[in-house]
């Protein structure tokens, strides 16, 4: 039986791997280009995992990542259509992001982020304005500081 795959795109920056969630044009793929792009510009290791769909699985605590066989190592670049990129064949999935209609994001919540289990494991998510890249990767590299200390600033 094949396993089902959510719909997401998936990256890893440095040691972190995110999970980018979000409704049929809401930024998943570009969001995680900047990202990507971002952490490769400041020297740190970052690559795709995924794009569009996702399957997870766990192992040993962690949540891990990887991409439908049929779709590994492509992009859907819209306007260019779909190219071929290097990928991770796999990567720990440490953070989600979910990227929402800007109306949804409070502006002053009682928390910054809530938790979610995935494959049994919870997960931290962080809930970002969808199509805003500058301010969703600041918002983010504030969360990455708070939520992993101890990295490097990678994007």
């Amino acid at each position: 039986m094949t396993r089902p795959t959510i719909h997401a795109s998936a990256v890893v920056l440095g040691t972190i791997g995110i999970l980018v969630r979000g409704a049929s044009a809401a930024g998943k793929s570009s969001f995680c280009d900047r990202l990507v792009e971002a952490s490769r510009n400041k020297g740190h290791y970052a690559a795709w995992v995924a794009d569009d769909r996702v399957l997870l699985s766990s192992a040993q605590g962690r949540v891990i990542a990887v991409p439908p066989p049929r779709l590994a190592g492509k992009l859907e670049v819209r306007g260019l259509g779909i190219i071929e990129t290097a990928y991770a064949r796999e990567a720990v999935m440490d953070l989600v992001v979910d990227l929402q209609p800007l109306s949804g994001i409070e502006r002053l919540p009682d928390t910054e982020l809530t938790s979610e289990y995935l494959e049994n494991i919870s997960l931290p998510v962080c809930r970002l304005a969808e199509n805003r890249f500058d301010e969703g990767i600041r918002r983010l590299r504030w969360v990455t500081r708070r939520l992993f200390p101890k990295c490097p600033d990678y994007f």
